[in-house]
């Protein structure tokens, strides 16, 4: 590939008032609408402030700057240019924006964090967005720590969180989330919850597993219900919430000495071996695996809270050690073992049981998803702000996965990064014709030749009514 003309002979002019570069926001915020966004947060979000008037068109306009990649408050500049305005009434500049998120208070995030759950119910009714979910979903519950600059931040503070493997103290503030998927669709985000830097990743949990189980039932999740957790989650609190709900849970064990005297007591006679299609990564053996065995015997968990204690499966896979031996010539007296174990009352058989576990790391694509969208600052130093801006990104990847769902089967399981870029960064030409009752018929020309075309379409198709039929 080379140029065409000559540097002398090529020039640049930001002159035109009709271009647009985001096309795929016409369908995408259709589907909002058709979701009743708008109309919810009309309903349902009520700030005192000034600065809290329109919410519903100041809402939009954060969620849909964060669908185009916006991800801080300047960013959402974005959304103010070219024929922008021909397409779209009520674009609010991102300094109104930001006065409106910092006239939030936690009540005003609870009522922000409503919507977002009845928009899931909304999408799941309007696209293909859990296929499957009448047999069989994951709850996928899980935090992590957002890094912050500067002591200007309220709430932040020191927290843990893995860096390239590692387990690092880092400045910030955490998010705590639980994802919706079934094995046919890729993870959305059922609840969120911005905590204090310091706070331990199962602060809380229980009550937003609670929320999620609702909104999981609302969007169609008549089936078995799995929630899926790491140690940080096994506590009697989660599992009292999805036994109250009639939900299945599988949560990693703590190793502690009472698990540990339960693997011991486990047969030899009664190890599984398993083989990966895929070889994992072993974080604490430093190295790949593509073998291990796996076991299961009854445990009695909880038991110093009668009240809570909890009988049910301890599935534990074990890895053989790879760890160099002392000297050349000593060879291995007795082989040495890594326990995983696992607490759950899933009705699965064992080996399924395990690999439905070990697929909890799903919530990891949402997690990633986030911080290369709105998620890669906290862009307020008022804390409730910062909250409903993760609302708000979980709105905003709600409604990118929709629309992803409605555009073909590849994007309905796509990173957010490629659905902004196949469905939402398409530049176009803005057009009126053919003024009727004082309207214009808008027509978008889109470039021709481009690649993801019948994807877009599809979209584009399903969320707009099909033109009048004209006269013979």
């Amino acid at each position: 590939m080379r140029f065409s003309h000559a540097a002398s002979r090529t020039q640049a002019i930001f002159d035109d008032e009709h271009v647009i570069s985001y096309a795929g926001l016409a369908p995408a915020l259709r589907l909002a609408e058709r979701c009743g966004l708008d109309h919810l947060v009309g309903e349902h979000v009520a700030l005192g402030a000034a600065d809290g008037v329109n919410a519903p068109a100041k809402v939009t306009s954060i969620v849909a700057g964060m669908a185009c990649g916006a991800d801080s408050i300047d960013d959402l500049d974005l959304l103010r240019h070219g024929g922008m305005d021909k397409l779209f009434a009520g674009i609010r500049a991102p300094s109104t924006l930001g006065s409106f998120l910092r006239a939030f208070t936690w009540g005003n995030v609870r009522q922000l964090d409503k919507v977002a759950r009845q928009v899931l119910v909304a999408l799941a009714a309007h696209t293909p967005l859990l296929p499957g979910a009448e047999v069989l979903a994951f709850l996928d519950v899980d935090s992590m720590q957002r890094r912050t600059y500067g002591y200007a931040k309220q709430g932040s503070g020191f927290g843990h969180t893995k860096i390239q493997g590692k387990n690092m103290l880092v400045r910030g503030l955490n998010v705590l989330a639980v994802t919706l998927s079934t094995p046919l669709a890729a993870p959305v985000v059922a609840a969120s919850r911005l905590r204090g830097g310091t706070c331990g990743s199962g602060r809380g949990a229980a009550s937003l597993i609670s929320q999620s189980i609702t909104t999981a039932r609302a969007a169609g999740c008549s089936g078995t219900l799995l929630l899926r957790g790491d140690s940080a989650f096994y506590s009697a609190d989660v599992v009292t919430a999805c036994r109250a709900a009639d939900v299945r849970f599988s949560v990693t064990a703590k190793l502690d000495p009472k698990v540990k005297a339960a693997i011991a007591a486990i047969d030899d006679d009664a190890w599984t071996p398993i083989k990966y299609p895929r070889a994992i990564f072993d974080g604490q053996a430093g190295g790949w695996v593509s073998d291990a065995e796996v076991a299961e015997t009854s445990y009695a968990a909880f038991t110093s809270k009668k009240s809570k204690q909890v009988i049910a499966r301890l599935i534990v896979r074990r890895v053989k050690r790879l760890d160099k031996p002392a000297g050349e010539d000593q060879g291995e007296l007795f082989p040495a073992y890594r326990y995983y174990p696992i607490f759950t009352d899933s009705p699965y058989a064992l080996l399924q049981a395990e690999e439905q576990h070990r697929d909890h790391a799903v919530q990891e694509q949402v997690n990633a998803d986030l911080i290369d969208g709105p998620l890669a600052h906290l862009p307020s130093g008022v804390f409730a702000a910062n909250a409903a801006w993760l609302t708000l990104a979980a709105i905003a990847h709600n409604l990118l996965r929709g629309l992803g769902c409605l555009a073909s089967a590849f994007h309905a399981k796509a990173r957010g990064a490629t659905l902004r870029r196949h469905l939402i960064s398409v530049p176009a030409r803005v057009a009126r014709h053919g003024r009727s009752g004082g309207h214009g018929h808008l027509v978008l020309h889109l470039p021709t030749g481009w690649r993801w075309q019948p994807a877009w379409i599809n979209a584009f198709t399903a969320m707009h009514d099909p033109p009048a039929a004209r006269a013979a």
